[in-house]
């Protein structure tokens, strides 16, 4: 009993951890963002609640943002530098006017330096690469968003970075257990754990909602479940990664499932669109425009559901954390980190729950394309 509470303790002080050592990146990204705002107007002075409150949305922020450098955490010296524990990331952006440009991230030195590069001059401001001059001089509108000229950004951020790493990891696991089942149909190593998973998705998932025809989607289906299982699962390590509450990321996987939909699909899976069977003409003439809509709601209600559900998951951790900052008492030190927990163990169950609910949707609307005309028979 004592070790888990003192893995517990352990995990909970991680997480309290990185947000207190980022809080004074935060103030210090605060301070130069502001010192290249040559038009911001001096803004009245906050009070210390307001401060905390106001650092803290920024950290939540930075944390759900995509990021150039992989960064762990950030720690500040007695001397005021900071210390940034990770590794940069190749930095590759096109500018019209100078062509490709080459680069580590550490370059930018997490935006406080400008870059010169092919005779033009750059800088990261909120994780965008904005054209500048030699002073790193950002222009900011009324919302207070840069007004310079952005670049082509074709990095490797740190989403990038875990795609890659999901699915070579992918590669690695599967790999392994199809070269294992051609010795021998036991399954040894990591499929005595994943052969089940595998075999739900077949007999529960694929099978009920597509049909006779399942086979052909299974390396789809399966593809798509455990890349946004492994995805969701390295979201809940406390290093910043949130490659699925990127609505970016979300929108292509729900593009592909509806690409895949249309073109697989049989003619009967149209003339239900176009021109419903069974119901008088005028009728069809209304439910068309309704079914031409429905075919880009289905995917869009992927995008936002898994989008939505892990951003929140982020969000709530991240603002719970963030409330013993904001309260600093000993209730606070104690209920949050407590609250924190639980609500980790739910985001565990909500990582496993969206790969499946996006599995099971997909296959769904793959049954929907591949449905065979029954109106005779039910007449």
């Amino acid at each position: 009993m004592l070790k888990k509470v003192v893995l517990v303790i352990g995990f909970l002080s991680t997480f309290s951890t990185s947000f207190a050592q980022h809080e004074s990146a935060v103030v210090s990204a605060t301070e130069t963002s502001v010192s290249k705002n040559v038009s911001e107007e001096v803004a009245a002075p906050l009070s210390e609640a307001e401060k905390i409150k106001s650092e803290n949305k920024a950290y939540i922020d930075h944390h759900l943002l995509d990021g150039h450098s992989f960064d762990i955490m950030v720690s500040k010296n007695a001397d005021g530098t900071e210390t940034h524990i990770g590794f940069p990331l190749p930095v590759i952006f096109y500018d019209g006017a100078n062509g490709f440009h080459t680069m580590m991230s550490s370059a930018f030195h997490h935006g406080d330096e400008v870059v010169e590069s092919k005779g033009g001059h750059y800088t990261l401001s909120h994780e965008k690469i904005y054209k500048t001059d030699a002073n790193g001089t950002l222009t900011m509108d009324e919302a207070g968003h840069a007004t310079n000229e952005k670049v082509l950004d074709l990095s490797l951020t740190k989403s990038v970075l875990m795609i890659l790493v999901t699915g070579l990891l992918m590669i690695l696991i599967f790999g392994s257990i199809a070269r294992n089942y051609k010795k021998s149909l036991v399954p040894s190593g990591s499929a005595k754990i994943l052969e089940p998973v595998i075999l739900f998705i077949r007999d529960d998932i694929a099978k009920p909602n597509i049909g006779p025809n399942y086979k052909k989607y299974m390396s789809y289906l399966l593809t798509i479940f455990f890349f946004i299982l492994f995805l969701n699962i390295f979201g809940l390590m406390p290093f910043g990664i949130n490659v699925t509450g990127n609505i970016a990321i979300t929108f292509a996987l729900a593009l592909l499932t509806f690409l895949i939909t249309q073109f697989t699909a049989n003619k009967n899976y149209w003339q239900h669109i176009f021109w419903m069977p069974g119901l008088p003409w005028p009728m069809k003439i209304v439910m068309m425009p309704i079914e031409i809509i429905g075919l880009f709601i289905k995917p869009f209600s992927l995008l936002i559901r898994l989008f939505a559900n892990m951003s929140a998951g982020h969000i709530i951790v991240m603002s719970l954390i963030a409330l013993i900052y904001y309260f600093q008492n000993v209730i606070a030190g104690v209920a949050f980190p407590f609250l924190t927990f639980v609500i980790y163990l739910l985001e565990v169950l909500v990582a496993f729950l969206q790969a499946y609910i996006f599995t099971m949707l997909s296959a769904v609307y793959f049954g929907m394309a591949n449905e065979e005309h029954h109106h005779e028979e039910a007449h």
